[in-house]
């Protein structure tokens, strides 16, 4: 292992001292233009952070300290170091900004307004924690808003989030680039706290983008010391840097991170080096709150500074204390040619994509569908319309369903965390996505161009990096992930983060009852569906046999936002005649109906075969006629109408309704609506 080296260079700029390791050579030039005198500089870093101490003041609220402290990051991104285009903010080869420490949102807001984009108004910053219904500025980012990329909400989520925005470009770059036509050649730069560098799915992330050598994304690291709690040693003493290293990334360090922001534009340079074969961490130390009276301490994350604090360092800068949110006209004009600057990013692409499409028309014509978001016309043929009568376990039905249309439509990245011979979801000659030096010691060589992603035992960062290929460009990559229905547990927080999102990713979860007990109870949660089903955006489908699992794939693909798909290990009948994909995509439909019914039973899943056999033994042993409904998505049959939900269930019959399902009761479902639905979810 390289030994970490640190270099001071003094004397090239004029606002303080960097420190970097080897990597940053001595003929780098750093782009920061020297028009632009120490005190323009200084007067620019004064108004932003004087503006993010005012909002927060406004209404008694926010983070300023973060914000504050970063401040030169600001300025070394958006005015010299990213590639983007405020007019044109979806402009496809844009760089890709993520932060991570989402609670330093004003220093997001800030740049986006001073950078140019429109719709962050100036009313709009001003609205920042206010009551305003129609705010862009809430208290994390959130994806929704020009010129955020994700809503990164908990800590550490941005990292993984980051992950898979440059793998997506790895991707990409790998499948369309030709000499002469970089046509996707954009960088991500994730902006993390201390905090972040301590959340497990951070660490995951960090870990397999080292593995992945992904070149394309830097990391900066707000290296402020302060936590909620308090100084980071009083919980963390580690070593990051060699942490970073032992991970398979570059280090750079530069010392003052409140004034050097040459130093730090030197550093950003490096993250485009192409002779670079790692990531690159940035390690920059920062004073958070920098300027006030609790600048460095805790009290300054998370708590306006207060009126006198922020008079006081209005004072020291020698502003006038009362006036308050103002940006002076040289600020202005300090970011002022963004905008065209980013319209000529965007015309030169759009030449090389002109040329790109003469010299390549077949594979640019293919570029310009993925870029649309476009599927084959025919997807949905590859799909199988019958399937083997024999009992099978529906997570190899999902191979049955699925593997032709995966092994033929390249928009599909599928993954899994550690668990391919389990989850079903190969397909022939699928080639694992990997650096192309790569040669494993067992298993086959893969490539940046391949799309099988072997994400190792990481399901948390799997899902969060899932998130970040989702949202690179709506549709051009649709992600899969696949483990345990037990590990989604792992995974909770950023498929929740993805259904607050929309964004188009299919969960895969097998294991998914007590029908086979190989890995004892631990391995079978009976109480996790009841967590899918209830998350907001999420369309939880538990098919019954291999028709379904098909119906289930068909919404899944074509549902605008996230789906998991959950299955059983062990084998279940199969009800030809009975099942249907079009039943499914209803959410819950009649396998078995009575004209005199004496109750009706409902299951979905792997316990659907116990619906069917007790209404035989009903009828059989006891002479009563029971009814029998399929009910895989709760959510779809919530979205139909109130008249066939009555068709469905005919509780305002007086029929009665016994769902079997391996569950837990939930008392909150205890109270019927008009349609019944509500009374049919307890279980036994």
């Amino acid at each position: 292992m390289t030994e970490v080296q640190t270099l001071n260079v003094s004397g090239s700029t004029p606002y303080g001292k960097a420190a970097v390791n080897g990597l940053l050579k001595s003929e780098s030039k750093p782009t920061a233009p020297k028009q632009n005198s120490k005190e323009d500089v200084q007067l620019v870093l004064q108004s932003f952070r004087l503006l993010i101490a005012d909002l927060c003041q406004q209404f008694g609220m926010g983070h300023p300290g973060g914000a504050i402290g970063m401040a030169t990051f600001g300025v070394a991104l958006w005015k010299y170091s990213m590639r983007y285009a405020p007019h044109s903010p979806d402009w496809f080869n844009r760089d890709r900004f993520v932060l991570s420490n989402g609670h330093t949102c004003l220093f997001q807001y800030a740049n986006l307004y001073l950078s140019g984009y429109k719709s962050m108004t100036w009313e709009q910053l001003l609205s920042y924690h206010s009551d305003r219904a129609n705010s862009l500025c809430p208290g994390h980012p959130e994806i929704e808003h020009e010129g955020i990329e994700l809503t990164t909400g908990p800590l550490g989520q941005g990292v993984a989030n980051a992950v898979g925005l440059a793998i997506a470009t790895k991707h990409l770059a790998a499948t369309f680039n030709r000499p002469g036509f970089e046509v996707v050649d954009n960088h991500t730069w994730c902006s993390v706290g201390d905090a972040c560098l301590q959340e497990g799915v951070a660490c995951e992330a960090i870990s397999y983008a080292g593995h992945l050598k992904l070149n394309n994304l830097t990391i900066i690291y707000d290296n402020n010391q302060i936590t909620c709690d308090g100084s980071v040693d009083l919980t963390n003493t580690e070593d990051v840097n060699k942490k970073m290293e032992a991970c398979g990334w570059d280090v750079i360090d530069v010392l003052d991170g409140v004034n050097d922001i040459e130093g730090i534009v030197s550093a950003l340079d490096q993250g485009r080096d192409p002779t670079r074969t790692k990531p690159l961490f940035i390690n920059i130390r920062s004073i958070i709150g920098v300027g006030s009276a609790v600048a460095g301490q805790a009290i300054s994350h998370g708590a306006p500074l207060g009126e006198e604090n922020v008079a006081a360092m209005k004072k020291a800068y020698g502003w006038d204390p009362k006036r308050k949110f103002h940006i002076p006209d040289k600020v202005k004009s300090f970011y002022a040619d963004l905008p065209s600057k980013g319209e000529h990013h965007v015309q030169e692409w759009n030449n090389l994509l002109t040329a790109y499409s003469q010299s390549h028309p077949s594979l640019s014509q293919t570029f310009h569908a993925r870029m649309s978001g476009a599927l084959p016309p025919n997807w949905s043929s590859l799909i199988p319309s019958s399937f083997p009568t024999t009992p099978t376990p529906t997570r190899k039905s999902n191979n049955l369903a699925i593997a032709p249309l995966l092994a033929s439509t390249p928009t599909f990245l599928v993954g899994t965390a550690d668990l391919t011979p389990s989850v079903n979801l190969l397909w022939p000659d699928a080639h694992p996505f990997n650096p192309p030096s790569l040669v494993p010691t067992s298993g086959p060589q893969g490539s940046y161009a391949d799309r099988y992603l072997h994400y190792g035992i990481r399901e948390h960062a799997m899902a969060g990096i899932a998130n970040g290929l989702a949202a690179f460009s709506p549709g051009t990559i649709i992600p899969v992930t696949s483990s345990f229905f037990m590990f989604y547990l792992y995974a909770a927080a950023a498929v929740r983060m993805g259904a607050l999102q929309r964004l188009k990713v299919i969960h895969v979860a097998t294991h998914d009852s007590i029908g086979a007990g190989e890995d004892g109870p631990t391995h079978q949660p009976v109480e996790v569906a009841a967590l899918y089903r209830a998350m907001p955006g999420l369309q939880y489908l538990r098919p019954g046999d291999s028709e379904e699992v098909a119906g289930a794939w068909e919404l899944a693909i074509e549902f605008q936002g996230p789906s998991m798909i959950s299955v059983s290990r062990h084998a279940v009948p199969q009800f030809p005649g009975l099942t249907s994909r079009a039943g499914v995509a209803r959410g819950a439909y009649v396998l078995v109906e009575r004209a005199s019914p004496d109750v009706t039973l409902i299951s979905a899943g792997a316990e659907l075969r116990f619906a069917l056999e007790v209404a035989d033994c009903l009828s059989e042993r006891f002479g009563l006629s029971a009814r029998v409904v399929s009910l895989p998505c709760h959510m779809l049959f919530r979205e139909q109408s109130l008249a066939y939900q009555r068709e469905v269930l005919r509780r305002h019959e007086g029929v009665p309704a016994v769902v079997i399902e391996a569950g837990v009761q939930d008392t909150a479902h205890d109270v019927e609506d008009n349609s019944g639905f509500e009374a049919s979810f307890g279980y036994m």
